[in-house]
């Protein structure tokens, strides 16, 4: 392994680089059983004798940091090391730089708290599908092959509107799959939806501009239009979805869920649908859709997509691949109209050029060759069964304890709570008792922009089997 050894002056050279050695080793970055460079390597580096590396090594081998072993070199010692700390980075506290004052107050929203106890036996976190269930078999070949054609050279910088194959494969798949008219060039490919909001706001909002939020709502939604000035404001949601007359004057864009609010589960009322789009005609401003976890329903008609019911070019349909595939993939991609392509195109070159091409070409044929329909069949069925576990067992065990806010798509529910759940602090200490005894679930008010949300808990199905919902439950309502 490489060692960063820097040379001052001839005087005590073998001194030098035993101190240099011996500090990588007390600070972790050579780690116990790792090799050092051979004495020849390093002294042609250092431009010294061979001999004067040879020194520094049997110093550190005398003094316990390393070990020699015949034929194979001078490795870190794997016991008995001096007491040894982990790196530090130097103490820039007395730096002059700071960052604007706006981002003092925005933090991620996966924080450790939200992440849940880690290898939970119950996992009822919202947004996480199943990764057990991914066509893998499938998805390697595709992936593989796509790499291989980069290492031949046949890939190079890509289009920052994303690879051409994938957005007509996904034109396709929501034009049949939502009833979402486009074609490739209205599709940009983007790193999951928080960029496809990060990339509009760059290129609509002003700072100081109004943008309106679902309150409660989905919080990372609110961090990019922040991030960039502008001033975002919630506003409420009933039965029907987002209060369009409450959204206040001047604002620029509003964010919404329709198809499966985020979250309470409810779609968005066709009566407040054509409300919220006339509304946007008559201000000139911007509709942000993200159609989230539209690809599982279980009951009742499709809901149509705001982008289908535009005639006047003002919704920007927003989706990504996290919940059909895999969150760790980062592949979303944004519908805009026609006036914003150049400028949103020049956004995402600016922000990282491009995403993943592999990815994305893979992505493509996993789209064309019917695999992604496929799978969404197949885990439609996985979650509607989860789905029914969870919602007969809050309201044939927990009714006492819980309202469900009604659903029929998506990969979670809502309960309110009400009896002894309902009074303060109750919740948030249920909900804490329940993850140190292994589940993992979390508070309305942890999920939602408004901490002051009315007291629920959201249970997803997505990462936790039909098998062991109820007894996860049971652990949640009653603790031992």
């Amino acid at each position: 392994m490489d060692v960063h050894v820097t040379l001052a002056g001839q005087r005590d050279l073998s001194g030098q680089i035993y101190r240099q050695v011996r500090t990588a080793i007390h600070d972790g970055l050579l780690r116990p059983g790792d090799p050092l460079p051979p004495t020849r390597e390093l002294a042609r580096r250092l431009a010294v004798a061979r001999n004067t590396v040879g020194v520094a090594y049997e110093r550190l081998v005398a003094e316990g940091y390393a070990e020699g072993k015949v034929g194979s070199g001078t490795f870190v010692r794997t016991t008995g090391l001096p007491t040894q700390g982990a790196a530090t980075a130097s103490d820039t506290a007395a730096s002059g730089l700071r960052p604007r004052a706006l981002w003092a107050g925005l933090s991620p929203w996966a924080d450790p708290e939200f992440t849940g106890p880690p290898n939970a036996a119950h996992d009822f976190r919202a947004g996480l599908p199943d990764a057990r269930l991914f066509p893998y078999d499938s998805w390697r070949p595709l992936i593989a092959r796509e790499l291989r054609l980069s290492g031949a050279g046949a890939v190079g910088y890509g289009d920052p509107a994303g690879h051409a194959g994938l957005r007509a494969a996904l034109a396709r798949h929501i034009g049949l799959s939502r009833g979402v008219r486009t074609g490739p060039d209205d599709v940009l490919i983007t790193n999951g939806t928080q960029q496809a909001l990060d990339l509009i706001g760059r290129v609509l909002l002003e700072p100081g501009d109004r943008v309106a939020v679902e309150e409660p709502g989905y919080p990372p939604a609110r961090l990019p239009f922040l991030a960039q000035g502008a001033e975002v404001t919630g506003v409420p949601v009933d039965a029907e979805g987002l209060l369009v007359d409450a959204i206040p004057p001047g604002t620029r864009a509003v964010y919404v869920t329709p198809a499966h609010q985020f979250p309470l589960g409810m779609p968005m009322s066709l009566r407040r649908r054509t409300a919220l789009l006339r509304w946007a005609r008559q201000h000139g401003a911007a509709v942000i859709e993200d159609d989230y976890d539209s690809e599982f329903r279980f009951g009742g008609r499709p809901v149509e997509t705001l982008h289908s019911l535009d005639r006047d070019g003002h919704v920007i349909y927003v989706g990504s691949f996290s919940k059909v595939m895999m969150p760790s993939l980062r592949v979303g991609f944004l519908v805009a109209p026609a006036p914003l392509r150049t400028a949103l195109r020049t956004a995402k070159y600016t922000a990282d050029w491009h995403t993943s091409v592999p990815v994305q070409a893979a992505l493509a044929r996993f789209v064309d060759d019917g695999l992604l329909a496929r799978h969404i069949r197949r885990m439609q069925h996985t979650y509607a069964t989860r789905h029914q576990a969870v919602t007969r067992a809050l309201t044939h065990h927990f009714a006492d304890l819980t309202e469900l806010v009604p659903a029929t798509a998506g990969m979670h529910v809502t309960a309110f709570a009400r009896g002894p759940l309902a009074e303060p602090g109750a919740l948030a200490d249920r909900a804490r008792r329940a993850r140190s005894s292994g589940v993992a679930v979390h508070t309305l008010a942890e999920v939602s922009a408004n901490r002051s949300t009315r007291p629920g808990l959201v249970f997803g199905y997505g990462s936790i089997s039909a098998a062991d919902i109820e007894t996860g439950l049971h652990r949640v309502f009653v603790p031992a």
